[in-house]
């Protein structure tokens, strides 16, 4: 077995939480009001007595075990009660982003608590309070040990806000309010009144308004106007209809409203829309990231659960995407985008329901383009993608220069002994033992080179082309799959181990094949040769000449 050292580089990429400072505030008759307003972060935390906290119009109420979390320039006052003094610890809280790591298309992760604008209440958190207490006492540690506990302290504060959140994001805090936006998202083509919706609601229609600004930012006549406009983007996009058509299928009467609505949310009427002017993009699924890249447009922010496959390998990033986890909810989702002025976001529709997010929420954040990832080739993706931000010269002039590449590396690879082999692509992960089709690797060795893959294979490429990704195989199969030739990529399980993989080269299935036998195996990098974008395509192009012609 030829063999291949595989290595991984791991790295956070979150920033890194620091402390900046911290105060003891006392609030009395003498001193009732104290001003705060940092250029950082700041967590307030009530240790005694009772009062109030003044944001502009908004009062929170104060009392023993209260923490509050403040945005970075947010003007605040403190105000005691005259028969309770306030005893008060304020935290200022930075935030250190990590030097640009020297692996191309690594990402720096905006934090969710710091880069947030809203302003987040805890009612009682006498631990927080706790833990505060202890870093304001050994603020100034003697030793290196006490100076290790406070860093220990100190993250588990923050720790214990991110549950904090998090667990108001699960708990869906406001049901009736959300089925009401719900409907709102689902029916924004019909005739809605506040009054119906304030009937789903259960509450006043004076009150449904402030609920509604206080959950979403806008009232509900902004969010729906939002959600008609950018459905109306998404059509102008596609080309379905004309401006008349597309009013009428938004909800509005006629073109004439529509474009007064489209001009007041965007400055420009809908037929001066400019997809090749955008700048502000998402993109959910990491691959559609190279793609954007390929064209020349930095995504501002890429919706994913992981950013291992981004290979920005010839890219000089200009400035820092923001990841967002497609785990999050789609609140938190819709959230990142308005806070990022998203202007269009480019998904996978099948993931977006995998992951479930929902359209209709981050259609107010912004328009939304399915490119489908299954059903299409990466260079239909491409393709797509060019077409919608207006940048289909780019995409061909790029496929015409790999395509002098691809025919170059196959009149190569087709004089050395592979073009008269049979090449078959083993793949084997902590729970399934699969063989590969036409993407990913497949999509290099069967259709960019011409190399031959195992019969059952090429009955399936010829049946379903892009669309075949791989069949899944018991271990007794495999000699119904294996050629001349093996190629192997072991996908390591979460704890990073490939352990698994030697019940595979331990049995009689494997030991007993002629490539095997031959020693005509070949290990490859599950990094290197798995993401499926065109950048990744032609990197794997090179390395695949490589492979077959080292020893011409």
């Amino acid at each position: 077995m030829k063999n291949k050292e595989i290595s991984e580089w791991a790295e956070s990429l979150f920033p890194l939480y620091t402390a900046d400072s911290i105060h003891s505030i006392y609030s009395t008759s003498n001193y009732p009001r104290y001003t705060i307003n940092e250029r950082l972060c700041v967590m307030i935390a009530i240790v005694s007595g009772k009062g109030n906290l003044k944001v502009e119009d908004h009062m929170y109420a104060l009392t023993e075990g209260s923490v509050i979390f403040l945005p970075a320039n947010t003007p605040v006052v403190l105000m005691a009660n005259s028969l309770h003094p306030l005893h008060v610890y304020k935290l200022i809280i930075n935030t250190q982003e990590r030097e640009r790591s020297v692996h191309a298309g690594v990402m720096t992760r905006k934090s969710e608590l710091t880069s947030s604008s809203v302003i987040h209440f805890f009612p009682y958190e006498p631990a927080i309070v706790s833990h505060m207490e202890e870093l304001y006492i050994h603020r100034l540690p003697v030793n290196e040990i006490r100076h290790a506990q406070n860093q220990l302290v100190f993250h588990h504060v923050i720790l214990q806000v991110l549950k904090g959140l998090e667990a108001k994001y699960t708990a869906n805090e406001q049901p009736s309010l959300e089925h009401s936006i719900t409907y709102l998202e689902n029916h924004y083509s019909e005739k809605i009144t506040r009054e119906r919706l304030a009937e789903i609601a259960g509450v006043s229609q004076s009150h449904y308004s402030i609920l509604f600004k206080q959950l979403t930012g806008f009232s509900p006549s902004e969010y729906l106007s939002r959600l008609r406009v950018n459905r109306a983007k998404e059509l102008l996009i596609s080309g379905s209809g004309t401006l008349r058509e597309i009013a009428l299928k938004v909800g509005y009467k006629d073109e004439f409203y529509l474009s007064r609505r489209f001009k007041q949310q965007t400055g420009a009427a809908p037929s001066g829309y400019n997809r090749g002017s955008l700048q502000r993009v998402a993109a959910l699924l990491m691959p559609y990231t190279s793609h954007l890249l390929l064209l020349g447009l930095e995504p501002a922010a890429v919706i994913s659960d992981s950013n291992e496959y981004l290979n920005a390998t010839g890219f000089e990033l200009r400035q820092k995407m923001m990841f967002i986890d497609a785990n999050s909810s789609a609140e938190q989702v819709k959230s990142l985008l308005l806070e990022s002025d998203i202007e269009l976001i480019i998904a996978a529709s099948l993931d977006l329901s995998s992951y479930g997010l929902d359209v209709g929420q981050l259609r107010a954040a912004a328009p939304i383009v399915e490119v489908p990832w299954m059903e299409l080739g990466w260079k239909e993706h491409l393709r797509r993608i060019a077409q919608v931000i207006e940048r289909d010269d780019r995409a061909e002039e790029w496929l015409a220069e790999f395509e002098i590449v691809e025919q170059e590396s196959r009149s190569m690879v087709q004089q050395s002994p592979a073009a008269n082999e049979i090449i078959t692509i083993l793949v084997i992960k902590p729970e399934a033992l699969l063989v590969y089709g036409a993407r990913n690797v497949g999509c290099v060795i069967y259709q960019s080179l011409g190399l031959q893959p195992p019969v059952r294979i090429k009955q399936e490429i010829e049946k379903f082309g892009d669309q075949f990704h791989s069949i899944p195989i018991e271990l007794s199969e495999l000699a119904d799959y294996a050629g001349d030739r093996i190629l192997v990529i072991e996908f390591p399980d979460v704890k990073g181990s490939t352990l698994h993989a030697e019940t595979v080269f331990n049995s009689i299935y494997w030991r007993t094949l002629p490539a095997v036998q031959r020693n005509n195996v070949h290990l490859l990098d599950h990094s290197d040769w798995i993401p499926y974008n065109p950048v990744s395509i032609r990197l794997q192009l090179q390395r695949a000449v490589s492979l077959f012609t080292a020893n011409q």
